[in-house]
């Protein structure tokens, strides 16, 4: 077998080789093998040395991290080599007070919050499973448990008579109580009015950018039961950030967004449900005209290191799985990884591209960049746009030149060849009165029927 994250070939043994024994311990198990070198070639061990070590290694192991491994004399071509076989251990291994975690061809030691993660996963936990001592079911919002169980019932996730309970009973069925009776995180991020009283950094914050990262034009923050986050930051973005621009198939009206509505919502979930709470820092979303970026502090699932294996099947395995299970309740979310299915149906009706997925360690950044027509209808209306704007500046000149005797409303219309009353009002006569460059023959009646106008 070649070396990888599970196989390591040694020519002799050195004490240090206890860490990487507690490494594999802490992650997926190994094996270690003494007396190969770098080519994996055996090249064997003295009669003095094998003994030694046969006996010294199993006791170095029990006595320093409390653990078990098999440790076997092998023959190849009369040469004696040894194998340390470690298995995965449930619970996290320390040595000499230091935890260690093999992670690929390196080992590396684990410390704050990465070693608060793994003492919860050694012991079965999560970071959003942990209870809250002071917060109880009757400091949830009202609102948010009312839009969980409007949306559970909609969608068939609950029925009618599985939300006719009491709220603590409700919460107990979402798993949201713990075995001693307390809430844990995730129904405090889920429902209560102002989750950042325990947890820095639970909101969303929204950004337009001009021209460069730097040119912040407006922001706005989300705050709230992240239940209700999502709805507010969709609207938000899709009334106040984002522009529709307009076409027409026959006589139908479309509104054609930068990017489909229905994708962005689902990478706002996957950004809600996946990000790293403890970092406290709050989900970004920054607009440009012609691409949004949406990042988290949070992380994927090793194997799901890219865009591509993003929207390739895989299985659900969200990092914050109690608040994952609300969502789904709610029918906000889809289980089994369907969530990337969506947001790719949503861009090929859109006939848009698939966002880009950023994964690295600082976080979670998704590209989604701008449908072809979109770009197309707004090139279209920058230069239908200036072409106005000359065509505006032309008819003026000729109201102004024809206004230098009186003539009535109706009188202009037909000199500049315009039909629409409401529009030449709108757009030509009212401007031009508030600016000075046309006057009222009788200014203290506007609306009267003998009314002309001059320069």
């Amino acid at each position: 077998m070649p070396e990888h994250q599970t196989i390591e070939w040694k020519e002799s043994w050195h004490d240090e080789f206890l860490e990487w024994i507690c490494g594999y311990a802490n992650a997926y198990g190994g094996t270690l093998y003494i007396g190969k070198n770098d080519n994996g070639e055996v090249v064997g061990l003295s009669d003095k040395d094998r003994k030694k070590l046969l006996e010294s290694i199993p006791n170095k192991i029990t006595d320093t991290m409390g653990i078990v491994a098999d440790v076997n004399l092998l023959y190849e071509n009369d040469l004696q080599y040894i194998e340390i076989i470690v298995d995965k251990y449930p619970s996290l291994i320390s040595y000499h007070g230091k935890y260690f975690y093999r992670s690929g061809s390196t080992m590396r030691t684990i410390t704050g919050k990465e070693l608060d993660k793994a003492i919860l996963k050694s012991q079965g936990r999560t970071w959003d499973g942990m209870p809250i001592p002071k917060l109880n079911v009757t400091d949830l919002r009202r609102e948010a448990i009312d839009l969980l169980k409007e949306k559970a019932i909609r969608r068939g996730r609950l029925t009618e008579e599985e939300t006719k309970v009491d709220d603590t009973i409700l919460m107990e069925n979402l798993h949201l109580i713990d075995e001693d009776g307390y809430l844990i995180r995730a129904a405090m991020l889920a429902f209560y009015k102002d989750p950042e009283k325990w947890v820095t950094g639970s909101y969303i914050k929204i950004g337009y950018f001009g021209d460069s990262d730097s040119d912040l034009k407006y922001q706005d923050e989300v705050h709230g039961s992240l239940i209700e986050q999502i709805d507010k930051t969709v609207d938000l973005v899709y009334t106040k950030y984002l522009k529709a621009l307009i076409y027409y198939d026959g006589i139908q009206r479309i509104e054609q967004f930068m990017f489909p509505q229905e994708a962005f919502r689902e990478i706002l979930l996957n950004a809600v449900v996946h990000k790293d709470y403890s970092a406290c820092n709050p989900i970004q979303i920054s607009v440009y005209e012609d691409k949004i970026y949406i990042w988290n502090d949070g992380e994927m699932p090793s194997e799901l290191d890219s865009t591509e294996k993003l929207f390739e099947k895989h299985s659900s395995k969200p990092y914050n799985p109690k608040l994952a299970n609300v969502f789904f309740k709610s029918g906000m979310i889809e289980a089994w990884g369907r969530g990337f299915d969506k947001i790719k149906e949503a861009c090929a009706k859109y006939d848009g591209r698939l966002p880009e997925y950023n994964i690295s360690a600082s976080g979670i950044m998704v590209l989604c960049k701008a449908c072809d027509k979109y770009l197309e209808l707004r090139n279209e209306d920058s230069r239908l746009g200036q072409s106005a704007q000359d065509n505006d500046q032309d008819v003026t000149k000729m109201i102004i030149a024809f206004c230098k005797q009186p003539h009535s409303a109706k009188e202009i219309m037909e000199y500049i060849k315009i039909n629409d009353r409401s529009f030449f009002r709108r757009h030509y006569l009212n401007p031009m009165i508030k600016t000075g460059q046309l006057k009222m023959t009788i200014p203290d009646k506007p609306k009267s029927g003998n009314q002309k106008y001059y320069v």
